[in-house]
């Protein structure tokens, strides 16, 4: 590769594949949907890495190697190594399970408990609610392998009136086009998605394009009901005016109408079919009553300066999995001659094809007797000590992955229980894991914040019952830990330091809910732990008044026994 053609992006980690280079302005020729004049040509290299990862994924690097002109690379063995690779990283990010908190609702049923925790556990309760109807656990997992395998994933809000709930959906990020402007950070003012719609002849549609379009913009000057002359007041700050509000525009276009310049931020707004609602309202800049873009794109890392897009859990290690696949394709060859050996026969009497007269081929198989001459000699090729280097070779190249990947050999299984001496050696090897998935989530904390954020909003532009005005709550999803955690000492520690008065109820339990005990709601936890133990004090009492009883009984009478004999 020339200097006039070195690149360093977010994608340089794939300059090596000849298909990277070959993209260009009119698509690849590994990939010719990349040719669509609608696409932009600055979002190319993202589309076609998106692409490289899915083959990866899907056992079909080999078919790329072979579209580039790798002849032999369809014989290549792909025995799944990417896929364990992206599904490992992918049960370490959400752990055993996920769930919605809201701050300070765990304090609510204290006795003196804090202002805005009962608010706060009242929101928690909607919002779980809402996750249990909209899938929430399901989609997540949706939309954090796409983010762990492509590096980037989207979710979409909207409101549905028909179930009054928001309503939350994953796009794949091939479909998701935003419009960054200089002074834009992570909140793009304006989303497209958009994706071809393939012709249909029985159905008599042509190929076309669809481009789904969110975009903040002033308030027209007629506005809606109950909004000023170019001024609204949003629930979720009262008291304060905007004059920005967000347009949904849902459209098509013909491909054969598209002419060459006319990309996705310029379709010719003349020749386009507009999408009608449910309810017969045409998808043409209808405003959705509020200040912000219903879009969440989630990277998997945390972007570089300047960047915003993720990178794959594959990136770092996607030329020893090519490496990898190489050697397990060279060793299946290796085995096929040690299985069924090369022989040669010196002096052997070869059987007579009676039609033809000539001699016929030996083969080697189970039960084959051959006759040899007085001098006769079989000699076997032994390929075994290459079938061993290579399968030496693969457990290197997996280490390799585990290493540089962070996954680490313990987290992928392969590493082998009688090398570790203790539970602190183990989690020491676990240690870049750890790293790696604290790195992770940290990449998704304030994305889940500001879509549950959104959910809050949501419902309150949809009038929602229950939802009052006011600003919303600071609510995040709680991952469980990712690895294993030996409950029989924290459950010691718990119970020593909170015996010894250094630690509240409220953070014993918290740390029994991140070790993996089956609490449910660490509030009601604490709740129950003191209630119980308001029984246990007042039964108690009543037993020790109990014991005492005869006693005052027993000295009341020797005390009259007592004046008798006086």
């Amino acid at each position: 590769m020339g200097l006039r053609q070195l690149m360093i992006d977010a994608w340089s980690w794939l300059n090596y594949k000849p298909v990277m280079a070959d993209v260009g302005r009119f698509g690849s020729q590994s990939f010719p949907e990349l040719a669509s004049p609608w696409l932009p040509p600055h979002e190319l290299r993202r589309l076609a890495a998106y692409k490289v990862l899915a083959l990866y994924d899907n056992n079909q690097a080999g078919q790329l190697a072979a579209a580039a002109g790798d002849e032999g690379a369809l014989e290549r063995r792909e025995l799944g190594d990417a896929a364990n690779l992206v599904d490992t990283a992918l049960g370490y990010l959400l752990g055993s399970e996920q769930k919605v908190a809201v701050e300070g609702a765990e304090h609510a049923d204290d006795k003196t408990p804090a202002p805005g925790a009962a608010e706060g556990a009242a929101v928690q309760d909607r919002l779980r609610q809402w996750a249990e109807k909209e899938l929430l656990t399901f989609r997540v997992q949706q939309a954090e392998r796409a983010a762990v395998l492509l590096g980037d994933s989207v979710m979409v809000l909207a409101w549905n009136p028909q179930k009054q709930r928001p309503t939350l959906r994953v796009y794949d990020p091939g479909f998701f086009f935003p419009q960054w402007d200089d002074e834009d950070d992570d909140f793009p003012s304006r989303v497209h998605l958009a994706w071809e719609l393939p012709a249909d002849d029985e159905a008599g549609l042509k190929a076309r394009v669809r481009r789904v379009t969110y975009e903040l913009g002033p308030l027209s000057e007629e506005g809606n009901e109950g909004d000023r002359a170019g001024a609204r007041q949003y629930p979720w700050e009262p008291g304060r005016t905007s004059t920005v509000t967000c347009y949904l525009t849902d459209a098509e276009w013909l491909l054969e109408d598209l002419k060459n310049g006319e990309t996705l931020d310029r379709l010719p707004l003349g020749k386009a079919a507009y999408r009608v609602r449910g309810d017969g309202t045409e998808l043409n800049r209808l405003d959705l009553m509020i200040d912000f873009v219903p879009v969440v794109h989630v990277a998997n890392t945390i972007p570089e300066g300047g960047e915003h897009w993720g990178r794959s859990v594959l990136a770092r290690v996607l030329q020893a999995l090519d490496e990898l696949a190489a050697t397990d394709s060279d060793g299946s060859a290796a085995s096929a001659t040690t299985g069924t050996p090369i022989i040669g026969l010196a002096g052997a009497r070869l059987p007579v094809d009676r039609a033809t007269g000539r001699p016929q081929e030996l083969q080697v198989r189970a039960g084959a007797v051959w006759q040899l001459g007085e001098t006769g000699r079989m000699d076997a090729l032994d390929t075994s000590p290459q079938l061993a280097e290579l399968r030496a070779r693969v457990d290197h190249l997996l280490e390799r992955i585990a290493s540089n990947s962070r996954v680490t050999a313990a987290g992928l299984g392969t590493l082998d229980a009688t090398e570790v001496p203790s539970g602190y050696a183990l989690k020491l090897a676990l240690g870049p894991l750890d790293a790696l998935i604290g790195m992770m989530r940290l990449a998704r904390e304030h994305k889940y914040r500001l879509l549950f954020k959104m959910v809050q909003r949501l419902y309150q532009a949809g009038r929602a019952e229950g939802w009052p005005a006011g600003e919303s709550l600071l609510a995040r999803l709680a991952w469980a830990p990712h690895t294993p955690t030996d409950r029989a000492a924290v459950l010691e520690q718990v119970v020593s330091a909170y015996g010894a008065g250094v630690l509240s109820l409220e953070t014993a339990v918290a740390m029994l809910l991140e070790a993996g005990y089956p609490i449910e709601d660490a509030s009601q936890e604490v709740a129950r732990i003191r209630a119980k133990a308001e029984q246990d004090a007042a039964r108690r009492i009543v037993e020790n008044a109990a014991r005492r009883e005869p006693d005052a009984g027993g000295e009341e009478q020797a005390g009259k026994d007592g004046v008798r004999a006086a």
